[in-house]
């Protein structure tokens, strides 16, 4: 059964992962709250928050030539969009110091765009918010920062729109990644053999569309490549390569990419979200699979695991008992980081209302791929018990 237990360490936070218990929860979660971001925002009251959660992050080498934690976190204000705040961190565990303002705002006319893009296409776009950030390292220190954004009067209309950032401070705004509704996109760090930059793409499904309303049902069943000739694209949506699963999966309702993905000598590590529709709603726990490192978008090369790695737990949303908590049920990942020996460092969102964290280790994480092994297109189980 391969390696059943493996140690994990993050700046004097440490312990032992196993295959059945893959990930280690950080024992001071949540690490960051909407407590926290109301101390430094709390007295703009159009900005005093309710959550903390689905952030994307990064690790830089800061002024002084340590490594810091960047976290662009999610928060809800009370009109119910939300905006993308900043914290920084020197060990990734704990004493956040938070930006007094905001990182990302729906877009204004005194944001910075790409050349040739429709500034006023943008603008309604990100108006009814913006969220979920992904930061994707792209090489020379650039990267690229895929976000969803909602439509201020349209129901559920998302797309997935494009910023590249340098600093982590100052954005140049590239617009939509695809006309279509999109949720949840990824970019692998670096290109193919061919050249091509690779993406996971996530399409909210257009064949339930409701005429006139474009409110947007369907399976979000499926994770799709995507392909560019560059990181800022223009990026076509590819081949499906991973499907959701019927039947009791703990996938079996939707299924999209969370972390960007990280190179080991595995494969790709992708950290991936899955929901499970039950009696009490829809369960979202983080899957793990392993793609190819020279053809990450064949499906008969992708390992998928049918045991989540982390399944969200009472542990994952301590709040005051006169906290909102916004979803229930819910653990979300839009960012991971490496540290050493096979250590990964997993920032998630509990119930999509605190950030927390939990090492897991790459060893494990690729024995689940092949113990628990699940066909990536049709969701059937390649293991007897």
């Amino acid at each position: 059964m391969g390696h059943m237990k493996a140690r994990v360490e993050l700046n004097g936070f440490e312990g032992t992962v196993t295959i059945n218990e893959p990930v280690l929860r950080y024992p001071g979660n949540p690490i960051l709250t909407c407590h926290d971001v109301n101390k430094v925002w709390g007295t703009d009251s159009l900005l005093y928050t309710y959550t903390v959660h689905n952030a994307g992050m990064a690790e830089v080498t800061g002024a002084n030539g340590k490594n810091q934690t960047i976290m662009l976190f999610r928060s809800h204000i009370a009109d119910g969009r939300s905006v993308i705040g900043k914290a920084v961190s020197d060990n990734g565990l704990n004493s956040w110091m938070v930006d007094p303002r905001p990182f990302l705002l729906p877009a204004t006319e005194n944001d910075v765009y790409a050349e040739g893009v429709n500034i006023n296409s943008i603008i309604e776009t990100e108006a009814g918010g913006v969220e979920d950030i992904r930061v994707n390292p792209v090489g020379s220190g650039l990267y690229v920062l895929t976000y969803s954004a909602y439509h201020e009067q349209v129901p559920d209309r998302v797309k997935v729109m494009m910023a590249l950032t340098r600093d982590l401070k100052t954005v140049v705004r590239y617009g939509p990644i695809s006309e279509q509704d999109m949720r949840n996109v990824v970019i692998f760090p670096e290109p193919d053999r061919n050249k091509k930059w690779r993406a996971l793409l996530r399409p909210n499904d257009k064949e339930m569309e409701v005429p006139g309303s474009g409110h947007i049902g369907g399976s979000f069943g499926e994770i799709c490549s995507g392909f560019a000739p560059s990181p800022t694209g223009p990026w076509e949506i590819g081949n499906v390569i991973m499907r959701s699963g019927h039947g009791p999966s703990a996938f079996q309702a939707k299924i999209g990419p969370g972390a960007p993905p990280i190179r080991t000598r595995y494969g790709w590590l992708n950290i991936f979200h899955g929901v499970r529709s039950t009696m009490a709603g829809n369960s979202y726990t983080l899957g793990v699979a392993f793609h190819d490192l020279e053809d990450p978008s064949n499906p008969s090369k992708i390992r998928v695991s049918a045991k989540p790695i982390l399944m969200p737990s009472a542990s994952d949303c301590l709040v005051r008992e006169t906290d909102y908590v916004h979803v229930p049920n819910v653990v979300f990942s839009c960012g991971a980081l490496t540290g050493q020996d096979d250590t990964v460092a997993i920032y998630y969102g509990g119930n999509d209302t605190v950030m927390n964290v939990g090492l897991a280790n790459i060893q494990i994480l690729n024995d689940m791929c092949n113990v628990f092994r699940l066909n990536p297109l049709t969701g059937k189980y390649l293991y007897s018990l």
